[in-house]
């Protein structure tokens, strides 16, 4: 099969290889504004706890070079780069151009102005050298991603000799009886909220489906031991709804 009959899903759709890039950038173009809120709708502000334990979780400190990868409007990077500190660097990359000027544009509202840089970058080859980085986070960007093993592979390539890569993602409930709800709140509620705050449900009942397509918790985990990451482990957030995934460059 060549590259040109290639097929891989977006949500619940099976579309040309090539088209997914196109696709996912055209959701976020759409709901970059809004994404901050949306966010705390969705999740009732809990995201900014799963966010503060892969913060904890990082080892980030004073000096350190951090790579948040699909870093999006810049929550997690506004974070890291007060961590860091004058001596160090935050990296914020993200593939869509409209959630990386979001991004710009709350850090510098924030007046975080002098150790961020901002890149847009495909996850799939970082334009970044090797033995790069103290840490990466990619926070709800892998399940988007086309070529997750490719994009896994050049995290490991970027990241220096010892240091984490931390991968927050959606994954699958772990506690039974909250797949019902589950499933009712991301395939009849969620669109609904898209469509009242951003005029978009299609956007929402993508990302729900997307959610749905992603690697679970032990997938994930030998995908990351494939790429060449050593003491792979995950911590189920929020019953596995959410799961923190970190393993260490050898």
């Amino acid at each position: 099969m060549t590259m040109k009959d290639k097929t891989t899903h977006f949500g619940f759709q099976d579309v040309p290889y090539q088209e997914k890039v196109k696709k996912v950038a055209g959701v976020f173009h759409s709901v970059a504004d809004k994404y901050d809120v949306m966010n705390d709708l969705m999740s009732l502000g809990i995201h900014r706890i799963w966010k503060r334990y892969t913060i904890e979780m990082s080892g980030v400190r004073a000096g350190h070079h951090v790579l948040d990868l699909a870093g999006g409007t810049g929550d997690l990077a506004a974070k890291f780069a007060r961590l860091v500190g004058p001596e160090g660097s935050v990296t914020l990359a993200d593939i869509n151009d409209s959630m990386l000027k979001v991004g710009r544009e709350r850090l510098t509202d924030k007046g975080i102005l002098g150790n961020v840089q901002y890149v847009q970058a495909n996850a799939e080859c970082l334009p970044f050298p090797d033995n790069h980085f103290d840490a990466i986070t990619i926070a709800f960007g892998l399940r988007n991603v086309t070529d997750k093993a490719a994009a896994l592979r050049s995290m490991y390539r970027v990241l220096k000799p010892g240091r984490p890569l931390l991968v927050l993602e959606f994954s699958k409930p772990v506690i039974k009886p909250l797949n019902p709800i589950y499933d009712t709140y991301s395939f009849k509620i969620l669109p609904l909220i898209g469509k009242l705050i951003t005029d978009d449900a299609d956007s929402y009942r993508y990302l729900a489906e997307s959610i749905r397509k992603h690697p679970d918790q032990e997938t994930l985990k030998d995908m990351m031991r494939d790429a060449g990451f050593d003491q792979v482990d995950y911590f189920n957030l929020s019953g596995g709804i959410v799961a923190l995934h970190r393993g260490y460059k050898l």
